[in-house]
């Protein structure tokens, strides 16, 4: 289990906040890997190897895997056994469900004797309410990160909507806010949505915020720490294909590292601009 305090001491010895997302396509992967008896978990292991001595956390997709079955939990199971234990990781489930349906997917990710794996945070989404969320929070130092604001262009169908307590989004916060601290609970702000960071900052001042958006959607990373870094940072951004498909050949790891540690330096200078670092 990755701490508050944890993670931030990464953050500050790697001077990034860099996320690395293991969306692992099986027919994206290098063909080269295709013929190896388990392609995809090849692929993470070399991407892993090549990046984590400048990223702070790794973020497997479910969907890739439960998308293969038997073959692809299998996949999932192994990565998470091999992410570096002092690299936060989150898998992003989505999940939002509610009674023993949410008590049983908390299990699925978060209990290793039930499942295989224990990560240390998954993505949820709030829509069902507490029931949705709550149960995840039982699994004693493990994060919960809420769904919030997202960049896909949907998110205007019903995040911004108004409700009394402001915009929908915002209610999400305040909501969530009252069920645990900033040492469980982030939230998802996506990249592309930079001119509200400064508002979310106001009803989640603390909280980590895990962003996705930044390199292949188009968001600014350094619109994204002006608005919403903290003191301690606050953010972890999360790229995915930018990184991990940055070739299609046998140089893939090595290209892959060239990429994260073009987005590390990028991080280095915003962390010594806020004086994190």
């Amino acid at each position: 289990m990755i701490t508050r305090a944890q993670l931030i001491g990464q953050i500050k010895q790697k001077k990034s906040f860099l996320c690395v997302g293991l969306d692992t396509d099986i027919e994206k992967i290098p063909e080269h890997l295709k013929s190896h008896p388990t392609p995809v978990l090849e692929f993470n292991r070399q991407i892993i190897d090549a990046t984590k001595d400048i990223c702070v956390a790794y973020k497997p997709n479910s969907a890739f895997y439960e998308s293969r079955g038997v073959p692809g939990l299998q996949s999932l199971i192994a990565t998470w056994k091999y992410l570096p234990k002092d690299c936060l990781n989150i898998v992003d489930a989505k999940r939002g469900d509610i009674g023993n349906t949410s008590d049983k997917y908390a299990e699925a990710f978060f209990d290793e004797q039930a499942s295989g794996m224990s990560f240390d945070a998954i993505t949820v989404s709030p829509y069902m309410g507490s029931d949705s969320v709550t149960p995840y929070l039982k699994y004693e130092g493990k994060w919960v990160i809420i769904l919030a604001l997202t960049s896909s262009a949907g998110s205007r169908d019903f995040q911004y909507l108004t409700t009394e307590q402001g915009l929908l989004y915002e209610t999400v916060i305040k909501k969530a806010n009252t069920w645990a601290g900033a040492d469980r609970l982030m939230y998802v702000v996506g990249a592309t949505k930079s001119a509200e960071f400064t508002t979310i900052r106001q009803y989640a001042p603390d909280n980590f915020l895990l962003v996705p958006g930044v390199g292949a959607q188009g968001g600014s990373l350094e619109e994204v720490c002006r608005y919403g870094m903290t003191k301690d940072c606050g953010l972890l951004v999360n790229a995915s294909r930018s990184i991990i498909y940055a070739s299609g050949g046998r140089d893939f790891a090595d290209a892959a590292r060239a990429e994260a540690l073009k987005i590390q330096q990028m991080m280095e200078v915003e962390l010594e601009k806020a004086r994190v670092i």
